[in-house]
């Protein structure tokens, strides 16, 4: 047997090995009292532009796509979003202190308008993610608008 068989048949061996070491998976099921749509109204188009473009990511119910299932990629996804939940996460939103729920609003309509989320590399893959001018416009309208509610009950 040359090296070069040896060496792509420990490769397959590897990469058959790593398919039963999967991450834990980032599904809970149900809206939590932290949810966002629980501290500020969330109108119903709303709701589902973030559910299609954010909630993978940035909540705890991810919607896994086929590729979970196949290692390495497995272990990035739950990589990514382990750190999407770390920067902002929808089902913990109430947990945040009022002045860091102000500042993630901010930050929601403040990437949506400068095309920093959804981020490109998750649209090439989720077309359904990709947002059109009009959901840009109401998600940062919404977010400058919840913002504002909070500012008001904690100035």
């Amino acid at each position: 047997m040359s090296i070069l068989k040896k060496i792509l048949l420990v490769f397959l061996i590897v990469f058959i090995a790593i398919q039963f070491i999967q991450p834990a998976r980032n599904t809970n099921g149900q809206v939590l009292p932290t949810d966002i749509s629980k501290i500020v109204s969330v109108p119903e188009n709303v709701q589902n532009i973030l559910r299609t473009a954010c909630y993978d990511c940035h909540s705890n119910n991810t919607n896994y796509p086929w590729y979970n299932y196949v290692q390495p990629a497995a272990w990035m996804l739950a990589n990514h979003i382990k750190h999407g939940k770390k920067d902002l996460n929808f089902s913990d939103f109430g947990s945040y202190p009022a002045r860091k729920q102000q500042s993630k609003l901010k930050a929601i309509a403040s990437q949506i308008k400068d095309g920093e989320m959804p981020l490109y590399s998750y649209t090439i893959i989720h077309k359904n993610a990709r947002l059109s001018k009009e959901e840009k416009s109401l998600i940062i309208d919404w977010a400058q608008n919840a913002k504002d509610s909070l500012d008001k009950i904690n100035p």
